[in-house]
């Protein structure tokens, strides 16, 4: 049976691992103690008919993973144990939920992933609007709903909240007609619908599309700060790395128009403790936003504005 990452976690340090995982033995004038030739010949494995940016990032990802299991010396039930956890994370997810994709969050992997795509459209400055991750409790075909209407179902005490904004070209600043806003947060508790068999289906979900002047508004909550999911890899992975598991409150958002790069994003809130210090790497400055005092509306207390910018569709291949 293979080791639990957690079983592992009292072993001490290998006599030849190098404390430095920023540099290979190679790169420190080290002679290898393994095989000189073994990863090359895994690249070099690769078939002809490998398109070249297979062949670019197979032979990448390859070489990385070798010169770490060499400087650190990963031992079989270390490996093992690995396995299992991503196994298991596989197991776990569902249409509901992204165990995998939880656990990639864990490393700052997807908020990686994130910003190189980003750095791709554009350059800093006024810009299109930051992306965000998607993380793992997006659902496909939340409901229609009319514009102007709530996402929310019960929750009558919470911080009821009025959002609006434009999706605009991020060039022309001109309104973005027929675009999709899919939303979605957690509740108070901190759970998402999903997790919560006491919230009705697709609850705090919605999808919006705009009409000619790009406008789009709705009623939420206040989004909560909470706990990422300690039941599974991800969650047994930050114990073992000893981290906290809380991320900010924020609200998800995924934007798609004809003729446009579909954006995935988040919006934080600028009180919340956790801005500096989310558990997932997520947060971007130009993200964070006020929630504020509304006034004669009896469907919510506090306000935010927010307009989305866009980039048209091939724009990246001009950068």
């Amino acid at each position: 049976m293979a080791p639990d990452l957690e079983a592992l976690s009292g072993l001490k340090p290998t006599m030849h691992a190098e404390p430095n995982v920023n540099k290979s033995a190679k790169a420190l004038g080290n002679p290898s103690r393994f095989d000189p030739t073994f990863t090359q010949g895994v690249i070099n494995a690769i078939g002809p008919q490998a398109t070249p940016r297979v062949r670019q990032v197979m032979s990448s990802l390859i070489q990385h993973i070798h010169d770490f299991a060499r400087e650190n010396e990963i031992t079989l039930d270390e490996w093992m144990a690995a396995v299992k956890m991503m196994n298991q994370a596989g197991q776990m997810s569902t249409d509901r939920r992204n165990e995998g994709q939880l656990l990639c969050d864990v490393f700052g992997l997807e908020s990686l992933i994130d910003e190189i795509t980003y750095k791709q459209l554009t350059n800093a400055g006024s810009g299109p609007t930051a992306s965000a991750i998607l993380g793992p409790f997006w659902r496909r075909d939340a409901p229609r709903r009319p514009m102007g209407s709530s996402i929310v179902h019960g929750f009558k005490n919470a911080d009821h909240t009025y959002i609006a904004g434009r999706i605009v070209d991020y060039q022309t600043r001109e309104p973005i007609e027929a675009a999709e806003l899919d939303v979605w947060h957690t509740a108070p508790n901190g759970l998402y619908e999903q997790q919560d068999e006491r919230q009705v289906d697709m609850n705090l979900r919605g999808r919006f599309v705009t009409g000619k002047d790009g406008r789009y508004d709705f009623y939420c909550l206040r989004p909560s700060s909470y706990p990422i999911p300690s039941d599974g890899p991800a969650g047994r992975l930050l114990k073992l790395m000893d981290r906290h598991p809380m991320r900010p409150g924020h609200i998800h958002f995924l934007l798609s128009a004809p003729g446009y790069q579909t954006l995935v994003t988040q919006i934080f809130d600028r009180r919340d403790k956790y801005l500096q210090d989310d558990s997932v790497f997520a947060v971007k400055d130009s993200l964070i936003v006020d929630f504020v005092p509304r006034k004669n509306d009896p469907k919510a207390a506090l306000e935010v504005k927010f307009d989305f910018r866009l980039v048209r569709s091939g724009e990246t291949d001009k950068q």
